[in-house]
């Protein structure tokens, strides 16, 4: 069976105040072709197939377009719900839709039933893990912890113990939206931390033949059978390196995969610059990215007058403007944004507490503080999801 594996869409999502819309139509266009052309026998979405629960009516515009095509190919299609997407909205009609071959699995009680496909060699099992918030599904699944590798665990469980009641033969497809261990982040994902952990071991998706991921932005191959495809666009500078593609992935009649990567069509390529802002309008090695969206890192000590006006004389399509000047590292003027950049929201909170009393946090006081920043997260999911 040939299956074309894709995730994060993020229809409705801006770069830097560009609208996508037109990028992610050229994609969902390209996706079709693709399907047609490489004869492909089942397509898979990951999640986060909006940018947010509730998506502008563009962006629903263009994810029904995408429903009546793929239908009309005749080439069935799973999809399941990410954490940017509101579960209830993306699954109404699922019920209706899934007679047309568009199978939505958004709910978390119905990870242990799966879309069958069948082709020559026998049954191929599709298992739909939407993204299971463990505040959210703790009790569905019956856990202590309310924790990602625990409601993944349990959630994979309840996969094993549906595929083992099958014929013998039968092959299996997970899709799962997480962040395994041993993936490359992106600075457009939102944090699903939990407990100061958001990562799970690959080994929770142990006893499937392919597993296949989204959430993180970068294609990725985190094992031969567990993969992310990553984002069909570029939805952050800290992308500019990244290759945009989907896995085309063969299983065979014993289950062994063999996946090609396909490239998505890429609007403008990414560029980031850094420099004097006379010494990046006057270098000529940079001609190469004066038609690329840019993201430019001044360093010179003192700020140029107008320098968005005179980086867009030369490179046009200049988005994002930082400035960081080079300075020595005991210098007072050491920016707040470089003494905070990679710390966590509870590190931040834990130096804060030491910079006031004197001292940091103890072990108990830490704890607390990272309870309440997973309370506050999980709030703001149940809100989102209530909307």
């Amino acid at each position: 069976m040939r299956v074309l594996h894709t995730s994060d869409w993020h229809l409705g999502r801006a770069f830097h105040r560009v609208s996508m819309l037109g990028a992610q139509a050229d994609f969902i266009g390209h996706l079709v072709t693709t399907v047609r052309e490489h004869a492909v026998d089942a397509v898979v979405v990951s999640g986060d197939v909006y940018d947010r629960a509730v998506p502008p009516l563009a962006a629903v515009e263009l994810f029904d377009d995408a429903l009546h095509r793929l239908a009309a190919l005749g080439v069935p299609t799973v999809m399941i719900s990410g954490n940017h997407d509101s579960a209830r909205r993306l699954g109404v009609g699922a019920g209706l839709i899934d007679r047309a071959g568009i199978h939505l699995r958004t709910e978390p009680s119905a990870v242990g039933t799966p879309v069958v496909l069948a082709d020559a060699h026998g049954d191929v099992a599709f298992y739909g893990l939407p993204y299971l918030e463990p505040a959210l599904v703790k009790d569905e699944f019956a856990v202590d912890r309310a924790g990602h590798e625990t409601v993944l665990g349990a959630a994979m469980d309840r996969v094993r113990a549906d595929l083992a009641g099958r014929p013998p033969g039968t092959r299996s497809v997970v899709l799962a939206h997480a962040f395994v261990t041993g993936g490359q982040v992106s600075d457009s994902e939102r944090d699903i931390t939990v407990g100061g952990v958001a990562a799970v071991p690959a080994g929770v998706f142990d006893g499937v033949d392919y597993v296949a991921l989204g959430h993180l932005h970068g294609c990725q191959t985190i094992t031969e059978r567990v993969r992310y495809s990553g984002s069909p666009l570029a939805y952050s500078f800290s992308e500019a390196d990244h290759r945009k593609s989907m896995w085309l992935v063969d299983l065979d009649a014993t289950g062994a995969v063999t996946a090609e990567r396909l490239d998505c069509p890429v609007p403008r390529p990414l560029a980031r610059v850094r420099g004097a802002l006379d010494d990046l309008l006057a270098d000529p090695a940079l001609a190469r990215h004066e038609h690329a969206w840019v993201e430019a890192t001044l360093t010179d000590p003192v700020r140029p007058a107008e320098p968005m006006a005179r980086l867009t004389e030369r490179f046009p399509h200049t988005l994002s403007l930082v400035f960081d000047p080079e300075r020595a590292p005991d210098d007072p003027e050491v920016s707040y944004a470089r003494r905070l950049a990679g710390r966590s929201d509870q590190q931040i909170a834990q130096d804060f507490v030491a910079h006031v009393r004197g001292a940091g946090p103890d072990e108990q006081e830490a704890a607390v503080l990272g309870e309440a920043f997973d309370a506050v997260r999980a709030d703001d999911a149940v809100r989102e999801v209530a909307r």
